[in-house]
């Protein structure tokens, strides 16, 4: 997970997953040349961007060679992430598309490694709203997350349970689909595990519904999906994540 900085406008000082929006590279048809996977259209523009926020982020980077690709083969290691360090704020603000990164280095992106984990819309009472996917992927050999500096200020792994243990406490803010998420991998014991099991598994959308008639208080309430610990969540405990701009 990374920590979200503290001045961005949604989420500030949270522990997040590494994320962000699909950008116009992410539709482009020079993909079409370098992306493995089965996925076309909205849905590889979504892997693309997952990928590419990741690299933005902790610098991770699910890609291949371009002489070695093809599903299933090794990912790159260490040095190619080395050698792609240097690109992550151009490519973060815009400056390079990583598409021509990939191709000046020779390297194809690696949609198959990812699994389809999740989705979830923003309730239409949230003023800033977003229509987020979920995946998973197991970290390619010998590569490390380290934070930007900029959006992230932190990188961390730690187990599901501790990350919920710790925001249940207070030590950490983790806003509601996060943790339910982080909830739903507790049902596997490691990262090879929960590839294997969700990668056949169906996903739900959820779009949390306001309900005012509880007897406990206004709530949101989602869908009842396993490994989710609840299906309504209090108002009350929905963290404010919208930071209020200065006028």
């Amino acid at each position: 997970m990374v920590e979200r900085h503290y001045e961005i406008d949604f989420a500030a000082g949270a522990l997040v997953f590494p994320g962000g929006k699909v950008c116009e590279d992410d539709h482009s048809a020079d993909w079409d040349a370098r992306f493995d996977g089965q996925v076309a259209g909205a849905m590889r523009a979504l892997q693309i961007a997952a990928i590419r926020e990741l690299y933005e982020e902790a610098g991770i980077v699910l890609a291949r060679p371009e002489r070695a690709r093809g599903a299933g083969q090794p990912l790159v290691g260490r040095d190619a992430t080395a050698r792609l360090a240097p690109y992550r704020e151009d490519v973060d603000r815009g400056r390079r598309s990583l598409s021509a990164i990939c191709a000046e280095h020779e390297l194809v992106l690696a949609g198959d490694a990812l699994v389809h984990f999740g989705h979830w819309i923003t309730p239409d009472i949230m003023t800033k709203r977003f229509d987020t996917h979920f995946f998973l992927a197991v970290l390619p050999d010998g590569q490390r997350a380290e934070q930007d500096g900029r959006e992230a200020t932190d990188a961390i792994w730690l187990e599901p349970d501790e990350a919920l243990q710790k925001a249940e406490a207070g030590e950490v803010t983790i806003i509601f689909p996060t943790r339910m998420n982080l909830g739903r991998l507790n049902l596997a014991s490691n990262a090879d595990e929960a590839v294997q099991k969700f990668s056949g598994e169906p996903v739900t959308t959820v779009l949390p519904k306001l309900d005012k008639s509880h007897p406990d208080g206004p709530c949101l309430v989602i869908p009842k999906v396993e490994g989710y610990s609840q299906t309504r969540e209090p108002i009350s405990r929905v963290a404010n994540v919208e930071k209020k701009k200065q006028s």
